[in-house]
């Protein structure tokens, strides 16, 4: 299709405030979009056509890189070591040991088993994900939870077949594979086993595709004698299963918007479920529970503490809460682990990560450092399911260096190499890369911090091109870990950006707090001010920036194209929410009224109103210039429904003044808000992305 296509257009007026809302393409938002996101057949013909139309456009102005993403495909593939395992993780006392390995020829990961006294011909294969999705002959296999029951008896497994995150429970024996409970419907796919292995806990959507029951299943009855145990009314809230504690005494239920959550528990060995509520919901207070060694332990904000600390009571005296660690100012204190005598946590500072360990006896703390680079990222997991060892897995990368795990000794400091990423790239090495770290100014003189990647040889001359990658919504941290996709780009001399702009946590409450509701704009220009910081200092030039984001950080780009387009060469925008005011307005959808802490409330506030109107991407498009823009969606998203990028797209091609490309790829069929399922597919579409980047860039010869 050599011309783009056109959308019909049906003008809509609808009035809020007093204020008029004018909307020609509205018409293709369906009022049964949760039936359509089950069965795309129920999607209108006339819609369907014109999303084909802009997928045969697309096809059609990136059929000269054709070739060349098959080329990528195969680069980024070439790198990964397909034949792999992952560590193994030991439950000493049950005399089991459990890992995962990848092969050359699945895209879904193989769940491994054997006793630890076996040797290696007794492994056993508890779950092919390659083979299971033969059996179903499904074109999306997406696989929510994958769960032993505590015995070791029973797989508890939940699927989404088509992308709707409507996840359906299978429970099987593992010695032969027959199915003990068929299929428990419509679930949001946790699985929890009771402790005695009879039971599996679970949360029910409902037909806003919202979890809002809790319920207990007995192995083996159907899902109509299913036991309610919570059900959440206040229709902000959501509920889920949190688990057992780290003592393995209670189950925990959770209950949260973005600002507020509520915790319940109940004993986990007792078979009448006794639920007792922790601390009642008190707004934009929030607390994480865990117990341990006759004490809760709670991950708090309460007493004016923005960036948390944790708390200790007496399980028979949940009122009386004593500090255990004490809040820090733009410091994050983060979640933590227990063994018998140590505690793990986290803790995130100038957008750093960082691990700290307590040894529980001595009351001292040390953090973990295990490398030398200015920006990385640190982890650590139990390498066995009972707690009573001094030892644990550790690893680390960087923007630059890829993965290392250890072993390493909590008590004597020893640490053992175990494990590293590979990269199957003769010409790899982290130094040939640079990662820096610094900060720019914004337009309120806050500052940015700002983590920059590229390959030693690019040039600082103002010649590079750049790309920025931006989120800065819900209090969501940009991770520094290593990314093998990203040397497709750095090793063609583009340089990688991540900016930790405001509406993220990685300096505190306060930053998440500057970008959201009333002061959401800060997200924006904490983006454009990095963009010209950049192009300042010779990163990249005016015009030479490459935006990159989605969902929350499509918001940020949509918003961002309408304020300063000459800034940018070009913008992937994936699943982007981009008319954030229509969506806000919509109580009826799955995720509004839960979100509405964090953006505000048009519908019932003028304020809010006004200010989401002033940059929602959709309606502030305006007769200019702007760059090379690539959009993807996906019908079956039910996190950003396909609409948005659909009205962004045909509504820009009716105002922009310029030639550059303006591409819409939607997925009608086998993709949701994370896109396709499957190794080979998630590389495919990546390869896409790279090739429109590279594109645009003109390096297509490189």
């Amino acid at each position: 299709m050599k011309n783009p296509p056109k959308l019909k257009q049906k003008l809509e007026v609808k009035k809020y405030h007093g204020i008029e809302i004018k909307d020609e393409f509205s018409w293709i938002h369906q009022k049964n979009i949760l039936e359509v996101l089950k069965d795309s057949s129920k999607l209108d013909s006339e819609v369907r056509k014109y999303l084909e139309e802009e997928n045969a456009y697309t096809k059609f102005k990136m059929k000269d890189v054709e070739e060349f993403q098959k080329k990528l495909f195969n680069e980024i593939k070439g790198r990964i070591k397909l034949d792999d395992e992952s560590l193994h993780f030991f439950y000493k006392k049950d005399g089991w040991e459990y890992w995962s390995k990848t092969t050359k020829q699945n895209n879904y990961p193989t769940q491994l088993r054997k006793r630890i006294k076996d040797s290696e011909e007794k492994i056993q294969e508890l779950w092919n994900g390659d083979k299971e999705k033969k059996k179903l002959n499904a074109s999306y296999f997406g696989v929510g939870d994958l769960s032993v029951s505590h015995d070791h008896s029973l797989l508890g497994y939940s699927l989404d077949i088509n992308g709707s995150e409507f996840y359906t429970i299978h429970v099987r024996r593992i010695a032969d594979e027959q199915l003990v409970t068929e299929k428990i419907e419509n679930t949001s796919g946790g699985i929890t086993f009771s402790k005695d292995s009879r039971y599996i806990f679970y949360t029910l959507l409902n037909s806003k595709h919202q979890p809002k029951k809790v319920f207990r299943h007995k192995i083996g009855s159907t899902q109509k004698q299913d036991e309610l145990i919570y059900e959440e009314l206040d229709e902000r809230f959501t509920v889920g299963m949190g688990g057992l504690t780290s003592d393995r005494k209670f189950f925990l239920i959770n209950t949260s918007d973005h600002s507020t959550t509520e915790t319940y528990y109940f004993i986990a060995d007792e078979e009448k479920i006794n639920l007792k509520l922790f601390q009642k919901r008190r707004e934009k207070i929030r607390y994480d529970l865990d117990s341990w060694l006759g004490h809760f332990y709670i991950h708090t904000n309460q007493d004016n503490c923005p960036d948390y600390k944790i708390c200790k009571c007496k399980h028979e005296n949940i009122e009386k809460w004593e500090d255990f660690i004490p809040s820090k100012k733009e410091v994050v204190i983060g979640g933590f682990d227990f063994l018998d005598d140590w505690m793990i946590r986290e803790q995130m500072s100038n957008a750093l990560p960082k691990l700290f360990v307590r040894n529980l006896k001595t009351n001292e703390e040390e953090e973990l450092i295990f490398s030398d680079e200015k920006v990385w990222s640190p982890s650590v997991s139990e390498m066995q399911k009972e707690t009573n060892t001094d030892s644990v897995y550790i690893s680390y990368s960087s923007p630059k260096t890829n993965s290392r795990a250890y072993v390493y000794n909590l008590r004597t400091k020893e640490k053992k190499f175990i494990k590293e990423q590979e990269v199957l790239d003769k010409n790899y090495s982290p130094k040939n890369y640079i990662t820096e770290r610094l900060e720019c100014k914004s337009h309120d003189g806050r500052l940015i911090p700002l983590t920059i990647t590229r390959h030693k040889d690019t040039k600082i001359d103002g010649t590079a091109n750049l790309l920025l990658y931006g989120y800065g919504s819900y209090g969501n941290n940009l991770g520094f870990g290593f990314s093998n996709n990203r040397l497709t780009l750095l090793n063609r001399n583009i340089i990688w950006c991540d900016a930790s702009i405001r509406g993220g946590r990685e300096r505190g409450e306060v930053w998440h707090e500057e970008g959201k509701m009333l002061n959401k704009k800060n997200t924006f220009e904490d983006y454009i001010s990095a963009a010209k910081f950049l192009i300042e200092k010779k990163y990249t030039y005016k015009g030479g920036v490459i935006g990159y984001g989605g969902s929350a950080g499509g918001l940020l780009l949509g918003a961002v194209v309408n304020q300063a387009p000459e800034l940018f060469l070009g913008m992937v925008i994936q699943v982007g929410f981009l008319d954030s005011l229509t969506t806000n307005l919509d109580h009826s959808l799955p995720l509004t009224l839960g979100e509405l802490t964090e953006f505000g409330d048009g519908k019932n506030n003028k304020k809010h109103f006004e200010y989401i109107k002033s940059y929602s991407p959709y309606h502030n498009i305006k007769k200019m210039n702007y760059p090379n823009l690539l959009l993807v969606t996906n019908l079956k998203d039910v996190r950003v429904i396909f609409d948005e990028p659909t009205k962004f797209t045909a509504k820009l091609r009716q105002y922009k003044t310029d030639k550059n490309l303006l591409l819409l790829k939607c997925e009608l069929e086998d993709a949701g808000h994370g896109g396709k399922s499957g190794r080979d597919s998630a590389i495919e579409e990546i390869a896409f992305d790279y090739s429109f980047i590279l594109k645009i860039t003109k390096k297509l010869n490189t």
